[in-house]
C-alpha cells in the first residue's frame, strides 16, 4: 500500500512540475525599449503574454507593477484589439503598437476594475502595459516607437 502512495506522489509531483513549466513559458521575460519623440530611450523589462490564456489574464489581480516593468502582449497577426480593466487592481498605461513598432493608440491612467472597452482604433500586433502615468512621466505619446528587438519575431499562439 505504501508503494502505491509513493508512486502517486511522484506522479502528482511530475504533473505539478509540467504545469509550472507551461505557466512559466507563457510568462517568459524579455526587454523592449520605448523611444519618446524627444529621442529618450526607456528600457522596459516585460513579461510576455503569447498564449490566449496568458493574454486573457494579463495583469489582472496584481497588487502592483514596478516602474520599468510591464507586460507585452503578442498576437498571432495584426488586427484591431480592445482591452478592459476588469479584475485589474492597478491603473495602467496601455500602448497599442503596430507591426513597425509605432504606438498607434495610448490609453493613459486607465481606471482599475472598469469594464469600458479600450480599443486600438487600428490594426496592432503588440500591446504594452506599463504602470499608470509612466507614459506622461517619460514624455511618451502616440506616434512614438517601441523597439521590440527579437521579441518582434516571437510566435504567438
Amino acid at each position: 500500500m505504501r508503494r502505491n502512495a509513493g508512486r502517486s506522489t511522484v506522479v502528482a509531483l511530475a504533473l505539478l512540475l509540467a504545469l509550472l513549466a507551461s505557466c512559466h513559458q507563457s510568462r517568459a521575460a524579455g526587454n523592449v525599449e520605448v523611444v519618446s519623440g524627444s529621442g529618450k530611450v526607456l528600457p522596459v523589462a516585460v513579461e510576455l503574454a503569447v498564449t490566449p490564456d496568458a493574454r486573457q489574464l494579463g495583469l489582472m489581480y496584481r497588487d502592483e507593477l514596478a516602474a520599468g516593468k510591464g507586460m507585452l502582449f503578442i498576437f498571432p497577426a495584426s488586427a484591431p484589439q480592445a482591452f478592459w480593466m476588469k479584475n485589474t487592481k492597478i491603473p495602467l498605461d496601455i500602448l497599442f503598437i503596430d507591426d513597425t513598432g509605432k504606438i498607434v493608440r495610448l490609453h493613459a491612467r486607465t481606471t482599475p476594475f472598469s469594464e469600458d472597452s479600450l480599443p486600438s482604433d487600428a490594426p496592432v500586433r503588440f500591446v504594452l502595459e506599463v504602470p499608470g502615468g509612466w507614459s506622461a512621466d517619460n514624455g511618451v505619446k502616440e506616434g512614438d516607437t517601441v523597439r521590440l528587438g527579437g521579441l518582434a519575431s516571437y510566435q504567438a499562439r
